[in-house]
């Protein structure tokens, strides 16, 4: 194999957090998102040897084929060697922390360069049709974005210490996927225009206001009026409330089962039930 050949290519895209806008961007609401101090590395090992894109990934089957799948439309839009794709992850999979989309990017970024938004842009629109594009934007841009439907994001500075102490409390996996949750908001969106409105104005006051506990705990009412919020998970956001701190579910949330993951603000850690993993930021 020649040097040439031994060259590693490498990209790297990291997580999200939805601070305000869950559902509410789909209808034209305006979210604000941010980074997630998570990244999936991919790299890529030329060799034509093989004559075939390899995937070399210890993950369950249904991963592995939606990365698969991302990797052939890569294949189907650039000029993609053969070799070997190796992927380093610490996004937690399925807890609504950007995960789909930020394999969308790092593998498009390592197979067909850099500069390759409008190609990605396919590629997200054919492997997740139901997503709003919020979390595409702030992957897509690795900073603190607001985000409406239609428009340019437009990137936007927040306090260095809005989350300060904050952690993520894994609640499990919903028993609804994502595109299935968002169906069920969209025919019902009629009679979820107040909660819908509200998670909207959660985003301006957050650009208005660093009052965030008052923000999340709005914010989760309206989450919960949409209906996207599984019932232990309410009782868990209930009690942080009772111990003077606030929590929303981030990302599509579930109806049953867990929720995802929840951001849990102004509380301490030890309060939390020991059933539930926690991650500090």
């Amino acid at each position: 194999m020649s040097d040439k050949e031994n060259t590693i290519i490498s990209a790297t895209a990291c997580g999200k957090i939805i601070l305000t806008g869950e559902y509410a961007v789909v209808f034209g609401y305006p979210g604000i998102a941010i980074p997630a101090p998570f990244s999936v590395t991919v790299h890529f090992q030329k060799d034509e040897s093989i004559g075939d894109v390899a995937l070399q990934w210890d993950a369950t089957p249904e991963w592995k084929a939606y990365v698969e799948d991302i990797i052939n439309l890569c294949i189907s839009l650039g000029t993609v060697p053969s070799g070997t794709i190796t992927i380093d992850n610490t996004i937690p999979l399925n807890k609504g922390m950007g995960s789909s989309t930020a394999f969308v990017i790092a593998l498009a970024k390592c197979l067909l360069g850099e500069d390759c938004e409008e190609q990605a842009v396919m590629i997200e629109d054919t492997v997740n049709p139901s997503h709003s594009g919020i979390d595409f934007a702030v992957i897509w841009n690795r900073a603190p974005i607001i985000f409406k439907k239609d428009e340019i994001p437009e990137l936007i500075n927040l306090p260095d210490n809005l989350l300060d102490g904050a952690f993520l409390i894994d609640t499990g996996n919903p028993d609804q996927q994502t595109s299935e949750l968002v169906m069920w908001v969209q025919k019902r969106k009629d009679a979820l225009k107040d909660p819908l409105k509200t998670i909207g104005d959660c985003s301006k006051k957050l650009q208005q206001s660093d009052d965030i506990l008052e923000i999340f705990r709005e914010h989760n009412k309206a989450q919960q009026s949409l209906g996207v919020v599984s019932d232990k998970v309410k009782d868990l956001i209930t009690k942080i409330e009772q111990e003077g701190g606030a929590a929303k579910v981030v990302g599509a949330g579930g109806r049953t089962g867990g929720s995802g993951m929840v951001l849990a603000i102004n509380i301490d850690a030890s309060k939390i039930p020991s059933q539930y993993p926690i991650i500090q930021l």
